[in-house]
């Protein structure tokens, strides 16, 4: 199918995916997943992609997409055939509902497309109207190389924020998801190109004290940021108590149940000053941390919490010092690097 008369914006920004997020080269095989809602995104991608001689796929996966978000515990694991498709790809280009792509990266068909050196990642939506140069995504990727160099060898982080999130975390011998609009063979599936972030898979046992989620909750079906805050209680690595409104009780009900659903298994900042507020991109933004309940051993390099669930939450004008040496990275929702 064509695309439609006026889509320049359209394909100038399917062009930055294709050429400097990916580099997608002649002969490549490319697997273009989409949804209903986002195919003509997903059709100007291929556009580009046959343009610079590679051969794209795009396979339509609204029925999973669609059941997956009616239902946090719908089985995320694609379809044999889709599957398949991603692990024999050059480059696997996800251009569906962001939050879905979210839970998405968590199943082994991720993992197995990384182990098998492809380049995996989600395209945030927008895609036409993001504005976005190469300079742009030059500053977000130094800055989040300078916080892995920050943290490099370090032991302990302290978040606050001005609603009473006050916790520790561990991220010793843990090394870092270092995510950038660039992605590389054998890299951790991640969104791009708005989203940068730097994230470690929290040591299991360790997170303690409090975080009230402010922002964005994925998982759990919402619209955008939280109504009213919800309260984590941590203790041991694990969320021992939830508290807030209807929402807290729809967290509560997601997890109910759910093998090592408790367990606070990702800690992550953002380091981007593009990611939009009120979107699942809203964890990649400067001055937002967040921590995930659940699954760490897909995505995350040395982590160890099996899950079929990874519930993120985030902490908006965090302040985040490493403890070793008293460093900030974060202080009242600014950059302080």
């Amino acid at each position: 199918m064509a695309l439609a008369t006026g889509t320049d914006n359209l394909l100038q920004d399917a062009a930055l995916i294709v050429d400097v997020c990916f580099s997608v080269e002649k002969d490549d095989v490319v697997t273009i997943i989409c949804d209903d809602d986002r195919e003509d995104e997903a059709r100007a991608v291929a556009e580009v992609c046959v343009e610079r001689g590679a051969w794209p796929v795009i396979m339509n996966n609204e029925a999973q997409v669609r059941r997956g978000r009616a239902d946090v515990r719908f089985p995320m694991a694609p379809p044999a055939n889709l599957h398949r498709a991603m692990v024999g790809s050059d480059e696997v280009i996800i251009i569906a509902n962001l939050e879905w792509a979210n839970r998405f990266a968590h199943v082994n068909a991720v993992r197995e497309t990384c182990e098998a050196n492809g380049k995996i990642a989600s395209i945030e939506p927008g895609m036409g109207e993001w504005g976005l140069t190469r300079e742009d995504l030059e500053r977000s990727a130094q800055r989040t190389k300078d916080a892995v160099a920050a943290l490099a060898g370090k032991k302990q982080c302290h978040v606050t924020t001005p609603l009473g999130t006050d916790f520790f975390v561990s991220i010793e011998g843990r090394p870092p998801l270092e995510l950038t609009p660039y992605k590389a063979r054998g890299q951790m599936m991640s969104p791009i190109p708005l989203w940068t972030e730097v994230a470690f898979a929290a040591i299991e046992d360790f997170t303690h004290g409090t975080a009230v989620v402010d922002g964005v909750m994925l998982g759990i079906g919402l619209d955008g940021q939280v109504k009213e805050p919800i309260r984590w209680t941590l203790e041991g690595g694990r969320c021992v108590d939830i508290q807030g409104g209807a929402e807290a009780e729809r967290l509560r009900q997601a997890i109910d149940g759910v093998e090592n659903a408790t367990v606070v298994g990702e800690f992550a900042f953002g380091t981007s000053e593009k990611a939009p507020f009120g979107t699942p991109s809203e964890k990649g933004r400067i001055g937002t941390v967040h921590l995930a309940l659940g699954d760490n051993h897909n995505a995350y390099p040395g982590g160890q919490n099996v899950c079929e669930l990874h519930l993120d939450g985030v902490f908006l004008n965090a302040t985040l010092q490493i403890v070793d040496d008293g460093t900030y990275i974060l202080k009242d929702g600014e950059w302080a690097l």
